[in-house]
């Protein structure tokens, strides 16, 4: 591509009367320039390493340094027989570093947190008033310290509820190629979808008020919009992408709806960046007053993961019988 800077200079030299010379000064110190210039990554859809290589950028920064992630929208009740309707809004707030391994990998070390908002006033609630059954009910955060996986060249099992891992990738497996598409010239949107229908923790036994029943149907659904220039720039190691998160799921178990016919979903849009000021100062105030070492991403693997249903059987108790 040529250099506009350079091309400016002639054509002013030129308007100026500055002759021969000093054009042929300006266009050797452009080359000069160009050459200087490291070449642009090339995209590459189908390539494993370059699928490893953007993930990881996108999720923070390869040169180690974290990034904070924010993510805010609402959560809609969806029950039969009525139109759709927003309940809560949302928050949720992490700190992310990626560390590359010997083998090319990445380990990708995150604290989260996610908190519940008022969807009139903005501020967070330690409770909130079901709209649903006219009950005052205690809100829990979800926290989780920590949430890794590994960024590999091929895709990676998932880490295993409460089993501390290697931190190090699994050999073989199908290569790592991402969903990935164009829109318009200037714009790669990459997308991620998981579909789950998995044993719920729980049981409607011990849990009668809380669990949705034996099952859990859920859906999460990531569209991250990235710019093609620095997508392409080498000099880019965090590719601040902008996206929208949705999430479809039962009534969370602290809203005490039980098996309630109906759903909730979030619906959200997300960011990143390498600081923390454009975070809601509510949202950094709760994080620091709360959780005030999710401020820093993890600087080595540990574990083990665990979800938020998982935290909730290990610090919750079954609500007594309304």
């Amino acid at each position: 591509m040529a250099d506009p800077l350079a091309s400016n200079i002639a054509t002013r030299r030129g308007a100026l009367g500055l002759g021969a010379a000093s054009l042929a000064l300006a266009a050797t110190g452009a080359a000069t320039s160009a050459a200087a210039e490291p070449a642009k990554i090339p995209i590459e859809f189908d390539n494993p390493i370059w699928n490893r290589e953007t993930s990881a950028r996108l999720q923070a920064n390869t040169n180690g340094e974290q990034v904070f992630g924010h993510c805010t929208g609402t959560v809609c009740g969806v029950r039969p027989g009525e139109a759709v309707r927003p309940i809560l809004g949302f928050e949720v707030f992490s700190t992310i570093r990626v560390m590359r391994q010997a083998d090319g990998s990445y380990q990708r070390v995150t604290k989260e947190a996610i908190f519940y908002t008022d969807p009139k006033t903005g501020d967070i609630l330690d409770y909130w008033d079901n709209p649903y059954t006219g009950e005052r009910v205690k809100v829990v955060d979800v926290h989780n310290d920590p949430y890794n996986w590994i960024i590999a060249s091929t895709f990676q099992p998932p880490a295993m509820p409460g089993v501390v891992t290697s931190g190090q990738a699994t050999p073989g497996g199908k290569p790592y190629l991402l969903d990935w598409s164009w829109l318009g010239p200037n714009t790669i949107v990459l997308t991620t979808d998981y579909h789950g229908y998995y044993p719920n923790l729980l049981t409607p036994a011990h849990w009668p008020r809380e669990s949705s029943g034996p099952m859990i149907q859920s859906s999460e659904l990531f569209r991250y919009f990235i710019d093609k220039k620095q997508l392409e720039d080498p000099k880019m190691t965090f590719l601040p992408a902008t996206g929208s998160w949705v999430r479809v799921q039962p009534w969370l178990p602290w809203m005490l709806m039980g098996p309630a016919p109906g759903h909730i979903m979030y619906d959200g849009v997300f960011l990143a960046n390498t600081t923390p000021d454009y975070i809601p100062a509510k949202v950094l105030e709760r994080i620091k007053t709360k959780y005030p070492t999710y401020m820093t991403a993890p600087t080595t693997w540990y574990g083990p993961n665990y979800s938020s249903l998982e935290h909730y059987t290990m610090e919750q108790k079954p609500a007594p019988p309304k």
